[in-house]
């Protein structure tokens, strides 16, 4: 009862934001998203019957506290679909900085998730597999689906899961990193996302926004599904700003990242496009033919860069490949 699993991190496109039950991590709304890859989690789980308790390490370092406490809900779920009380040995290791931005929770939920979920021997569908992920992470749903997949809303596991959507973006989009460290609290915010004034008036367009970006990328629009992409970037901070703790994430990179891509795209009339999950990181999403030259611009404001491509889904991984 051991195996292993990858997860690509995602980069949410039209994102949740905030819980109506977060036991169950159940979203008010759904929410759209990509995989990005190379970056990866990489997690190795094993149930054993003669442990005392449960072990969670993550890049090197005992996981405690509200992180356990999060990595339990998961297990603890598994544990009950496989009718099993047996202890249970999780390490995990990031191949990117993780905290900053960049989607570490989802990689990190939806490798442990399809991990357990293989050594458990459940025999579960992804879409299935996601409502386990969820728990740990909302977003996670997604990454176990992967490339472009959308997490539907509900109140229960058949309805609050993820499906992936096909569309033939996935082989033009790059997606250059912009790293800015800067610590965050995102579950803190999502906590108190409805506490925000301007809460509702996001809820009241986020469907119209969903229902354009799926057909975005069935057309394979990229500006029509890009451009959405940046202004839902703003309205999650707009929610975000106004909340009791008035967090403020962005830093003066990040907007010196903005302000690069908006040059590109009306002075050189490239196709390009900034977006930012929970935190001071920059997603800057163009296309193969154009990427050097954004990536050039982007690292230009003092920053790290990478440059991603449309990750696939978690998948489990062979007995060598193993961290213990």
């Amino acid at each position: 009862m051991k195996a292993t699993a990858k997860a690509h991190p995602i980069q949410g496109l039209v994102k949740y934001h905030g819980m109506r039950d977060e036991e169950l991590r159940l979203p008010y709304h759904d929410s759209i998203s990509v995989c990005t890859a190379p970056s990866h989690t990489k997690t190795t789980v094993e149930f054993r019957p003669d442990a005392a308790e449960d072990t969670y390490v993550i890049g090197g370092e005992e996981v405690t506290g509200r992180g356990a406490e999060r990595i339990d809900a998961v297990v603890d779920h598994v544990r009950t679909l496989a009718d099993t009380d047996d202890a249970v040995r999780l390490e995990s290791e990031n191949s990117f900085p993780s905290n900053i931005g960049f989607g570490s929770s989802s990689s990190g939920f939806a490798a442990a998730a399809m991990a357990l979920a293989e050594a458990a021997d459940l025999g579960m569908t992804r879409p299935e597999i996601s409502t386990i992920a969820r728990r740990g992470s909302s977003s996670a749903a997604r990454a176990v689906t992967g490339a472009f997949s959308q997490l539907y809303s509900g109140m229960n596991d058949e309805d609050c899961r993820s499906e992936r959507i096909e569309s033939e973006l996935e082989d033009d989009l790059r997606t250059v990193a912009a790293h800015v460290p800067a610590y965050k609290e995102t579950e803190q915010a999502h906590e108190e996302a409805a506490a925000s004034h301007m809460f509702q008036a996001r809820m009241a367009h986020v469907h119209h926004q969903l229902d354009e970006m799926r057909d975005a990328l069935r057309a394979a629009d990229f500006d029509r599904a890009f451009e959405l992409a940046e202004h839902d970037t703003l309205s999650l901070t707009a929610t975000t700003m106004t909340g009791p703790a008035g967090w403020v994430y962005w830093q003066p990179k990040t907007i010196a990242v903005f302000n690069a891509v908006r040059e590109l795209r009306t002075e050189e009339e490239i196709p390009v496009y900034f977006s930012a999950d929970t935190g001071a990181s920059v997603y800057v999403n163009t296309t193969a033919e154009h990427v050097d030259r954004v990536e050039a611009a982007v690292a230009g404001c003092g920053v790290d860069t990478d440059v991603w491509e449309v990750g696939g889904p978690a998948e489990v991984l062979d007995e060598s490949d193993a961290l213990f």
